[in-house]
């Protein structure tokens, strides 16, 4: 599959895994990224503490693609703000928008992240917003100049799985971008179906940083995603509300 890529602001990738680098100890990160194949990871502009003693770029390898994120950011003023702060540090022009003002649910303001995605792309950022799977606002995102769209698949570090399923399949279905789910998968079993609908890639951080094993659940994130893209590019069998049997009912020992 080495040749099934997909493109994110010019740029060509091979591995479907986004994996974020919160919760964990930074001196985890090579490990966690190699055994998990990811290309892309996200960081939190806090985290990079340029100056400091444990700043997270020194841990980062260095064929990987920067992901910031403008995690803390209530509104489009404050998530443009943290985007050009990431640039000017060195991590490049690809930003994750989160606008989150609900502080018990970490639900995505939609609206907002609209309007900085506009104002992003427009400053020559390659903008991959978070938000809530809504049919409306994705095509207002695809008009605002987003690379991407990244619908939550349940509330942030709740490793609940897909409870967005239906909304995330409509997105597929009617979005050219490429659709990343994120936020709420809880198992490699998870990413493996969203991969069947034919999503573009997972982004997982909790499921990754809260199991026994870091790095060997980084890598079974890694093979469950190419299973389920491997699953959808292959066309996944029929569904029958009835039993058919596997070989013809025919030559029965009493005939």
């Amino acid at each position: 599959m080495n040749d099934d890529t997909f493109k994110l602001g010019g740029k060509e990738f091979n591995s479907r895994f986004i994996l974020g680098s919160g919760k964990f100890n930074i001196e985890l990160i090579k490990a966690v990224v190699e055994e998990g194949g990811a290309q892309i990871l996200t960081l939190a502009l806090r985290r990079a503490n340029v100056g400091g003693e444990a700043n997270i770029l020194d841990y980062i390898p260095d064929n990987v693609t920067l992901l910031p994120n403008t995690s803390g950011a209530r509104n489009a003023e404050e998530a443009v703000r943290i985007a050009k702060l990431s640039r000017e540090i060195g991590c490049g022009n690809f930003v994750k928008i989160e606008i989150i003002p609900d502080s018990k649910y970490l639900m995505p303001d939609n609206h907002e992240t609209v309007k900085a995605t506009e104002i992003l792309s427009k400053d020559g950022f390659v903008v991959l917003p978070y938000v809530y799977p809504d049919l409306i606002i994705a095509k207002q995102l695809e008009n605002a100049g987003a690379s991407a769209v990244m619908p939550l698949a349940a509330p942030i570090g709740s490793n609940k799985g897909l409870s967005t399923k239906d909304f995330i399949k409509i997105l597929v279905e009617e979005i050219d971008l490429p659709i990343i789910v994120d936020a709420g998968i809880g198992k490699p079993s998870q990413a493996c179906e969203a991969m069947e609908m034919g999503v573009s890639a997972i982004m997982a951080n909790t499921a990754v940083a809260t199991a026994g094993n870091i790095a060997q659940m980084s890598k079974a994130f890694n093979l469950a995603i190419q299973a389920g893209r491997l699953a959808y590019l292959s066309g996944l069998g029929r569904v029958l509300n009835r039993g058919e049997a596997s070989s013809p009912l025919t030559g029965f020992l009493r005939d």
